[in-house]
């Protein structure tokens, strides 16, 4: 895989700034904190406030830097996606539920071109996590430009404790762009039966 030097040099003074904020965790921090005990001990009753307040400020220090290696390490997970999975060939498979009341999803596969390329058994609260409006993504991967066919393949129990496994179609032009493609579970009302739709975002 090609990096650009700018992509390389993003990476390194990410990580530089990483290591610095672990290195001011480590014992040093502690230790450049000592002297300044030892001298608040010995000083005048006087001192004693300031002396207290040295523990509550170390700490605050130490909450700053965890806050800012969490940061870090986003952004190092978000490069290194940028660098894996480029946007000239990045195709990205997103699970999504219009209330699901007629669903209760147990299952879903992704076919891509004849190939199996995703499994996911769905857990209680992952299915509430969709109920309530949230947006899994399946599948990230790189696909070389061109005609490409998605089969998607839902199975759990429908109305009337019924078992369903249902199957969904999407063929597709791939080209520079990054293709986004949602797997739908809809409600239809009307004919009290759930619906799957599978669509790419423009």
């Amino acid at each position: 895989m090609h990096r650009t030097p700018t992509s390389c040099r993003s990476t390194s003074r990410l990580i530089s700034e990483l290591l610095l904020a672990l290195a001011l965790l480590g014992p040093g921090a502690v230790a450049a904190q000592a002297p300044a005990a030892t001298a608040a001990a010995s000083a005048p009753a006087t001192a004693a406030p300031a002396a207290e307040s040295a523990p509550a400020s170390l700490d605050t220090r130490i909450q700053q830097v965890k806050a800012e290696v969490l940061r870090l390490n986003r952004d190092l997970l978000v490069l290194e996606e940028e660098l894996l999975f480029p946007a000239s060939t990045q195709v990205a498979v997103f699970v999504s539920m219009d209330h699901g009341v007629l669903f209760d999803l147990g299952s879903v596969q992704v076919q891509l071109d004849g190939q199996v390329v995703a499994n996911h058994l769905y857990t209680p609260q992952e299915i509430k996590a969709l109920q309530r409006g949230g947006v899994q993504r399946l599948f990230l991967s790189n696909l070389k430009t061109g005609a490409h066919e998605l089969v998607a393949f839902f199975t759990g129990g429908g109305p009337h404790a019924r078992d369903y496994r249902r199957g969904a179609t999407l063929k597709f032009d791939k080209d520079r762009e990054p293709r986004y493609v949602e797997l739908q579970i809809r409600d239809l009302q009307k004919k009290l039966q759930p619906e799957f739709e599978v669509k790419v975002w423009p």
